[in-house]
């Protein structure tokens, strides 16, 4: 049986031990992470943040709609993917719609979203690349496929009388390739690419 002296002593080995991992890992460690981040990657570590005039419109990191009040799609803005979270791209509820390939809920979602976008833009059908009627798993995408982007550009043109040139240059110029060179697909930052596209005359 332990006598109350070595029940304290054990008290007390506890709470310095406690109070030291608390220092090292609740404040030592996170001021090191942070400080790290800041030097090596700075606007990552701010949250990839865009600005116009000195006002933050949003993150490169997640993607945001272009739509009026009604969830109606603004058509004289190139638009994202469709988002499966929440009330769409909601950053507190990502998630992907989860439905196989053979769902039928998912099956006439995407028929109804090719219908809608080969009307929104004056396109055929089949035409409509897949990124343009799926979610992405996170529902957050900011990227779409440079196919998609290409394919608004005619709309996009009209809507703000800009020629559809130089609409088209926009696009072209603001294609990402391959991450390291080789990982998955280029892509089209949607966000970037109307900011680029809100510093045009028409």
């Amino acid at each position: 049986m332990s006598s109350p002296r070595s029940g304290i002593r054990h008290y007390r080995v506890a709470l310095r031990a406690m109070l030291v991992l608390t220092v090292i890992l609740g404040v030592a460690y996170p001021l090191a992470i942070t400080g790290i981040g800041q030097l090596a990657l700075p606007a990552q570590a701010d949250g990839s943040t865009l600005s116009v005039a000195d006002a933050p419109v949003g993150s490169s990191l997640i993607g945001q709609s272009f739509a009026d009040v009604d969830g109606n799609p603004l058509p004289e803005w190139f638009q994202g993917r469709p988002s499966a979270a929440g009330n769409g791209y909601d950053a507190g509820a990502s998630s992907g719609s989860n439905w196989g390939p053979e769902n039928s809920d998912l099956v006439a979602a995407i028929q109804e979203r090719k219908a809608q976008i080969a009307q929104f833009n004056h396109v055929d059908p089949a035409d409509i690349p897949a990124d343009a009627l799926t979610a992405s798993a996170s529902g957050l995408d900011p990227h779409i496929s440079p196919e998609y982007a290409l394919l608004q550009v005619v709309r996009v043109a009209g809507e703000r009388g800009l020629p559809e040139h130089v609409v088209r240059a926009l696009v072209e110029a603001n294609i990402q390739g391959r991450d390291l060179g080789y990982l998955g697909e280029p892509t089209v930052n949607v966000l970037e690419l109307n900011i680029a596209l809100d510093g045009q005359k028409g």
